[in-house]
């Protein structure tokens, strides 16, 4: 069976859709959650606790669900974990935790599948000149999912409550899905092409899967241990940056708010722009470099800032972290697609997003302990920065290649 190719812009803009509704997605509890817990009387830190469970949903897909994501196909399976998703946000209508937590975990499923997912369809369909900027652009869908779901959950949840927003997120979720719908055919592989694979599998042997596929490319491994490093400061300015400004600088919260608003904006251009400099010069291991020591930069700035910083300093420092410690996801997934064997391209960008993943659960907590501990919010962003540096001695001479002794 013969069939034509769509092109590759089609491919990034069917991709870059379902990265972005999925990030939507994934806002709605972080943004509708104080509503419903406080409805039902449970604890705010419910809140967290269900955001973390949906990070469990996502790794349930990274471990067990890459086989079925190659035989699903990569457009398929994003577009069956959006509706699993909208779907059960349903759950979130009943006042309980047990079902809440479910929901979360449902939701998950569709992070997780979006970058192994979109990995192996634009490794397939993009020229190899334009990957870092084309990856870059995937990636953009995320801080722009994450701008979407906070400008426009909130008035929703004002106008007319938590529950007729999630009928709206889970509305836009079905219509990414009947839009994207008649291209998966043509861009997937065709059935007998991943008859073969497994749909789910428990083994140990196979939950281990991706992590060991790490070792089966181009020094895989230093480029996923960028991804997991990299993503410690980032965490922390995502997770902490609001109530930093407010708790230990003494700004109000709508300042705040609009600080981490440039951030995330300027992650949404810079994650474009840093793939493009990676194209242009012919290097990610050289562009990460570089947002390696901005991240280190930008986040040990933020933490020797004071009350008396003007709010421009503070726009301007976070329009840089953006860039900085917010742009390279692209760069680096392009990276792990690069070096790895082209039929591995899933499970070593699962493998590399797993390290990603954790980072982002355990820096959370190692900051709050931190905090806990000393109530020193700026020692905790210092010590975040440092782990951006330790990203330049692993890229430095990645891509040398050893050359044999003179006779």
């Amino acid at each position: 069976m013969t069939r034509s190719p769509p092109s590759w812009t089609v491919v990034i803009a069917v991709i870059l859709a379902l990265q972005t509704v999925s990030a939507t997605l994934g806002r709605l509890v972080p943004v509708a959650g104080p509503a419903f817990t406080l409805e039902f009387g449970w604890d705010q830190a419910w809140v967290g606790y269900l955001a973390a469970a949906s990070i469990v949903g996502a790794l349930f897909v990274l471990t067990s669900g890459i086989g079925l994501m190659h035989r699903l196909g990569g457009v398929r399976a994003l577009q069956l974990s959006l509706l699993v998703g909208s779907a059960s946000l349903s759950l979130y209508l009943v006042p309980s935790i047990t079902m809440a937590l479910i929901a979360s975990i449902c939701v998950g499923l569709s992070s997780g599948t979006a970058n192994p997912a979109g990995s192996e369809v634009l490794t397939r369909y993009t020229p190899r000149e334009h990957r870092n900027l084309v990856f870059s652009i995937k990636q953009a869908g995320v801080p722009l999912g994450g701008i979407v779901g906070g400008v426009a959950i909130p008035p929703l949840i004002d106008w007319l409550g938590w529950r007729f927003a999630s009928v709206v997120i889970a509305a836009v979720c079905i219509v990414a899905v009947l839009a994207t719908w008649p291209f998966q055919k043509s861009i997937d592989p065709l059935p007998e092409e991943r008859a073969h694979y497994r749909l789910l599998s428990f083994r140990l042997t196979d939950i281990l899967v991706p992590m060991r596929s790490l070792s089966r490319g181009d020094r895989l491994w230093r480029a996923s241990w960028v991804g997991g490093l990299l993503a410690i400061p980032q965490a922390g300015w995502i997770t902490f940056l609001v109530t930093y400004l407010v708790v230990a600088l003494g700004q109000s919260l709508n300042t705040a708010g609009f600080v981490f608003a440039v951030m995330q904006t300027s992650s949404m251009f810079g994650r474009v722009i840093l793939g493009w400099v990676a194209d242009r010069v012919g290097s990610g291991p050289g562009t990460l470099m570089m947002a390696s020591i901005g991240s280190a930069i930008s986040t040990i700035l933020l933490g020797l800032s004071t009350p008396a910083w003007p709010l421009w300093a503070f726009l301007l420092l976070a329009a840089f972290a953006g860039i900085a410690v917010s742009g390279w996801n692209g760069v680096q997934i392009a990276e792990v697609a690069r070096r790895s064997p082209p039929e591995l391209i899933g499970e070593t960008a699962a493998g590399s997003v797993i390290m990603i993943f954790l980072s982002n659960m355990l820096t959370p907590v190692a900051f709050a302990v931190f905090i806990a501990a000393t109530n020193r919010y700026d020692l905790a962003f210092l010590i975040s920065g440092v782990f951006s540096l330790i990203c330049v001695p692993i890229l430095y001479g990645i891509d040398r290649r050893p050359t044999p002794d003179a006779a």
